[in-house]
Parts: C-alpha cells; structure tokens; sequence
C-alpha cells in the first residue's frame, strides 16, 4: 500500500485536490437555504475549508516539475494564489441568494490557507527530513 501511495503521489494528490475543490466551489455556490447544517461556528467551516484546500494545493505545487518558480516558492506562491481565490470565491457569494461575502470570511479562510500550508511542511519535513523553509 506504502508503495502505491508513493508511485502513484502526483496523481493521488491532483485527483484529490481536484476533488476537493469541486465541492468547495460547489458548496459556495448554494443558496443559504440549500446547504446542510453543521453545527460548526461559520468562522470554523471556513478555516477547516480553507486548511485542506491549503494543504492539497500547496501539495500538489511541490509535487509538480512543471513550473520551477512555483515549486521554489511554493509556500508563499501557495498562500498568495489561494488569497486571491479566496477573495474571489467571497465576491460570487454576493450573487447567491442567502449569502454575503465577507472579510471576516475571507480572513478565516486566509488563517486556513496558512495553516495548511504550514501543515503540508512540517508534514513533509517529518517524512522525508528535508528541510522545505
């Protein structure tokens, strides 16, 4: 299992962050009283959100070859990318019926962002005892 997991990372991991971003802009994009309830702090779900998208994606960028730029500055290209996204999935919630954008959701998700990044290093670090900052 250990070894299809690491022959197979790259696909894994975009497969997994195509995925989960689907869901993401598909649960953005229902009307407030479409969505299901969780009974979790809304400052919550955005952070909790916006972690996994921030792990995933910075991820997938330091698995990638294909870009050298990004992969050399993948924890602040990462953070910075995914803020813009994140300003922009706030605005086209404008124009959903029951919800608003938001800087404090915006903030949350940019506190999520940060830390899945973070995670993805001190994960990473952990595995390979290679330092990526």
């Amino acid at each position: 299992m250990l070894n299809f997991l690491i022959k197979n990372k790259k696909k894994i991991t975009y497969l997994s962050l195509i995925f989960y971003w689907l869901i993401l802009i598909i649960a953005t994009s229902l009307p407030s009283k479409n969505m299901p309830n969780i009974k979790l702090n809304d400052k919550i779900e955005h952070l909790l959100a916006y972690f996994i998208l921030g792990f995933l994606f910075n991820l997938s960028i330091l698995f990638q070859d294909k870009f050298k730029i990004l992969k050399n500055n993948a924890f602040i290209s990462s953070i910075v990318l995914l803020m813009i996204y994140a300003i922009l999935d706030e605005l086209h919630q404008i124009f959903i019926p029951g919800r608003d954008g938001s800087f404090l959701d915006w903030s949350a998700d940019t506190i999520g962002i940060i830390l899945g990044v973070l995670g993805t290093y001190l994960i990473v670090n952990k595995i390979t005892k290679i330092k990526l900052l």
